[in-house]
């Protein structure tokens, strides 16, 4: 890990812990807390091979390591994850050390409740299948380079993250601007706090019809923007930005307070 990557934890670990009062956790304590978890964490156990996840896999505060070909904490695409959920099914107490590989995978609507992300490998979870709901319900994100969430399902369903801290991050959402398969995805964000450094808290494609609804944002420090407005595609090219902020009909927000 460099220098610059150990300044920039310790950062949003502090920022965190300012701004504890300002999320709610379920079975955590505060975002306090979750900076903490290295000291707090029920104990580690090293994963070398995914988890597939079927039901309910409850975690129990236990902190979870890339380990062998899941450990290698870089960026790059298409690395596999520590937890493979199947579609319906749920994460719950768990923590995401360091390195983290590709994070959390759902095949469908999955429920990720109090998980923490100690510094996000190369997306803290991905959301694939047609049709699917996803919630994301108390927990925490540290030290993403790029997105926390991409979410690359098909047409249906919605995203909900809900009482979630994050905290020196690219994107806390993304809806993928060049899947070979788009849809039109629908968003919400509700209590959350964001604590720069960070980009933005949602980007999604206005010309595919997303909308991303945002209700109840603490905004900590600056230039943190609330949404990204794009033009996907689907034929892989990088997509082109169009606009930033609330529009009133892609992204829509209420409650936001901070700078």
């Amino acid at each position: 890990m460099t220098r610059t990557r150990v300044k920039r934890l310790l950062a949003a670990a502090i920022a965190l812990v300012g701004v504890g009062s300002a999320v709610v956790f379920t079975n955590f304590a505060s975002a306090a807390e979750t900076t903490a978890a290295r000291t707090t964490a029920a104990g580690d156990q090293v994963v070398t091979e995914t988890i597939e996840v079927t039901g309910v896999f409850d975690g129990a505060g236990q902190r979870f390591i890339g380990g062998g070909d899941l450990g290698d904490g870089g960026q790059a695409e298409g690395q596999d994850a520590l937890f493979d959920l199947a579609a319906g099914a749920t994460l719950t107490n768990v923590i995401l050390g360091t390195p983290a590989a590709d994070g959390v995978h759902c095949a469908g609507s999955c429920t990720l409740s109090n998980v923490k992300w100690e510094d996000v490998g190369e997306d803290a979870a991905t959301f694939r299948g047609t049709n699917a709901t996803v919630v994301i319900d108390g927990g925490s994100a540290v030290s993403a380079d790029d997105k926390v969430f991409q979410d690359n399902r098909g047409a249906g369903g919605s995203v909900t993250i809900r009482n979630f801290a994050v905290s020196d991050f690219g994107k806390l959402y993304r809806s993928c601007g060049n899947c070979s398969t788009q849809a039109a995805r629908t968003t919400t964000l509700e209590n959350i706090t964001a604590t720069a450094p960070g980009n933005t808290l949602a980007g999604i494609n206005v010309n595919l019809g997303d909308k991303v609804t945002l209700n109840g944002v603490t905004l900590v420090g600056d230039d943190i923007s609330l949404c990204d407005l794009f033009e996907g595609n689907d034929t892989g090219d990088e997509p082109t930005k169009i606009g930033e902020g609330p529009d009133g009909t892609s992204c829509i927000a209420t409650g936001v307070t901070g700078p």
